[in-house]
Formats: structure tokens, sequence, C-alpha cells
């Protein structure tokens, strides 16, 4: 089998110093200058003042939070499956048993401690997506933000905080079952 050789284009000298292609760049540059000093396009936002919320789409995932329902009870019956797929292993469920006195323990078991490590989350969804009793919410929010490591793992009553009340049956607390 013979070897192909394949000769290379000879440059000028423009071209081998990159003239031309720096133009190009430049007059692109140039181009969105011009129609930003018109008017006609913003390419900047001012973030604190301006912010993307009106803006977000609908498929938006966020940081993933925990919601009650509609009387306040723990929709989250520590299954451990969040745990179990998220990819990044960013939550940590510590499960915890219903007092027997409790009108609810046939349910068994609630969270005990629930964190969630929002500098190891990806925001994938997947969470959301597992869990049997929308128990996590992905709530739209970009803009999660700490001064320490610490502050950025949000335990149980953060997370329930964030997440606030969402409506729907829950079958964790159906009588029926």
């Amino acid at each position: 089998m013979a070897t192909i050789v394949v000769q290379r284009p000879k440059l000028a000298w423009h071209e081998k110093l990159f003239l031309s292609t720096l133009w190009k760049g430049l007059k692109i540059t140039l181009g969105h200058a011009v129609r930003m000093l018109k008017g006609k396009t913003k390419v900047v936002m001012q973030y604190p003042e301006e912010k993307w919320d009106a803006h977000l789409p609908d498929w938006y995932r966020g940081a993933p939070t925990l919601v009650t329902d509609e009387h306040g009870r723990e929709r989250c019956v520590s299954c451990q499956l969040c745990e179990f797929i998220c990819p990044p292993k960013a939550i940590k469920i510590i499960p915890g048993e219903i007092p027997s006195s409790d009108p609810w323990a046939k349910v068994e078991k609630r969270p005990k401690e629930f964190d969630i490590d929002m500098i190891r989350c990806i925001y994938c969804g997947m969470c959301e997506e597992v869990c049997p009793e929308q128990a996590i919410f992905l709530r739209k929010d970009y803009a999660i933000t700490g001064e320490s490591r610490a502050e950025m793992v949000h335990n149980k009553e953060k997370l329930y905080e964030l997440g606030g009340v969402r409506v729907g049956l829950v079958n964790k607390w159906n009588e029926l079952k």
C-alpha cells in the first residue's frame, strides 16, 4: 500500500502573519460595537439590576429544594432514591422514624437529616424525576451564593424554607393506602 503525501498550500505573506484573519475578527467586533451604539442590539446585561427571571425558559432546571404539602407536612419518605441516583453524590439523607403516637405513623420514615451540597450539584434534575412523592422541586433560581463552603450545604430546614408549599395529592398521606 502506497503512502499518500498531501502537499500543504503555500501561504501568502499576509496569511503567514494572520493579518487577514485578524482583520476579519476586527470587522465582526466593530460591526457589533456600531450596532450596539446605534441601539439596534443589546449585548451586555447589567446583572444586579437586570435579571433573566422574566426570560427563563419553561425547561430551565434550577436549584433543588424540598417542598411540603398544603397542610405543612413533609412529603419526603426517606426512600433515598434521589441520593442513589445523584451523579455527583451531592445529596445525603439520614432516615428517621416517625413516633408511633403520631397519627401518620403508618408512613414509618421521614428524613432525620437531608443535605444537598450546592457546590457539587450539577442541576441535572434527576432527583426531581425519581422522587415518588414529588418532595423535591427544582426552583427557577440561578443565583445561589455563599461566603463559605459550609453555607453552600443546604440542610433540611433551609431546603424547606426555599421550597415552600406544593399543592397536590401525596401518596404518603393518602389514608386509602
